[in-house]
């Protein structure tokens, strides 16, 4: 089968995201699948971060043909997460011609606007996977409402097929795509899970190389991994932890700010035990998953996140709010799922900080439920249904 990709952003050279991470392992499994995979692209990521490779590359030697095209204003990027890739349309066109799929990533982009009406044109049938940015909660609502309503009703109409995260993703795109009216043939929805190439995960760092990498001595550890975002409420978390007051435990925060980090500093001004590391990738993330103990996320409005299914796959048991949309996390016994208040999240962090027969216990529950249902080996299965009854 020949898949043609569309993505405003396509690994390695964007330093972060689980969208990208999910986006890199779904196309990588399938070219390991022998599908022919090729990815169009942009190649602006931040107002500082532009890629330096060539144009037109082969990806890790698998066979995915990676096209990035140059972005026109790469200040729209950082600012309001917006692509303006040249020539964009033309080379779509081009590939669309032998394309058997057009599978697009995320709704509201440029990308989408350009290159739906080409597929549609010739007949090739579109897949889209909003990777959890649907939710107007999630940021920009305004904007995200105002595109909806000028410009998200065509490429919707568009769209033969939406792969849901989670079943709170699913019930939000019936939704939306209610709002955007009818077309000849219905849009179609079905549920597949972010996943993870775990051999990636087991070939990280080994337990001494990563306490001698982030320098951290071996006490209980809690960590975040992720976006400094306010949706992620890492207020609560710093105040919980605090709250919790286990000797020798630690809480390690990592990840770019996006305009919070002054607030997070200052409620965690005067306690050593607060580490901010600021974004950390390739080995050193595996590294701190591989070190910590326990991990911790209090967010709202999650698509479904890759730092707590790479955590779970590092044999960390997790704690989480409903809005992470991991609710099988409890019943498995790999963690907890609590509501993200600082009195909730302390109790658990304090169980689980003080008990290491049942920090174990959950981690290699958490290590099982990853296996059992979050391998892409056995998601892509579930894809590949989809594109085949789609083409039939």
């Amino acid at each position: 089968m020949r898949i043609l990709h569309l993505t405003p952003y396509y690994a390695p050279a964007y330093p972060y995201g689980g969208v990208v991470r999910s986006v890199e392992a779904m196309t990588c499994t399938l070219a390991e699948r022998g599908h022919r995979v090729t990815v169009l692209t942009t190649d602006t990521f931040s107002r500082q971060l532009r890629y330096k490779g060539p144009a037109d590359e082969d990806y890790c030697g698998l066979g995915i043909r990676v096209i990035r095209r140059p972005n026109v204003i790469p200040w729209l990027r950082a600012k309001l997460n917006l692509s303006t890739p040249r020539s964009m349309k033309r080379t779509a066109q081009l590939h669309l011609q032998s394309a058997d799929i057009l599978h697009v990533h995320e709704f509201r982009t440029l990308e989408n606007l350009l290159v739906t009406p080409v597929a549609h044109r010739l007949n090739v049938p579109i897949v889209l996977s909003p990777h959890g940015t649907l939710n107007q909660n999630t940021g920009r609502g305004l904007l995200k409402s105002v595109w909806d309503r000028l410009l998200g009703v065509g490429v919707a109409l568009r769209i033969d097929h939406v792969l849901a995260l989670t079943e709170t993703e699913l019930a939000e795109s019936r939704r939306l795509w209610q709002t955007f009216g009818r077309r000849h043939a219905p849009t179609t929805f079905s549920i597949v899970p972010n996943g993870l190439r775990l051999d990636e995960i087991a070939g990280g760092p080994s337990i001494a190389d990563s306490y001698a990498m982030l320098y951290m001595d071996k006490g209980p550890t809690v960590a975040y991994l992720g976006r400094l975002q306010a949706r992620k409420r890492i207020d609560i978390l710093i105040k919980a932890f605090r709250a919790a007051d286990v000797e020798g435990s630690r809480l390690v925060i990592s990840g770019p700010d996006e305009g919070v980090m002054a607030s997070l500093e200052a409620l965690a001004a005067g306690d050593e035990r607060i580490i901010f590391t600021g974004y950390i990738g390739g080995e050193a993330r595996l590294a701190l998953l591989n070190v910590s103990d326990v991990f911790a996320l209090p967010a709202t409005g999650e698509g479904q996140s890759m730092a707590v299914l790479e955590a779970m796959a590092s044999n960390s048991p997790v704690v989480l709010s409903p809005g992470c949309n991991m609710d099988e996390v409890a019943p498995f016994g790999a963690g907890f799922v609590v509501e993200p208040t600082v009195d909730a999240f302390a109790e658990k962090l304090r169980l689980l900080l003080t008990d290491q027969a049942l920090r174990s216990q959950m981690g290699q529950r958490a290590r099982q439920l990853v296996e059992e249902r979050y391998s892409w080996e056995k998601i892509v299965d579930r894809l590949e249904d989809v594109y085949a009854r789609l083409l039939n």
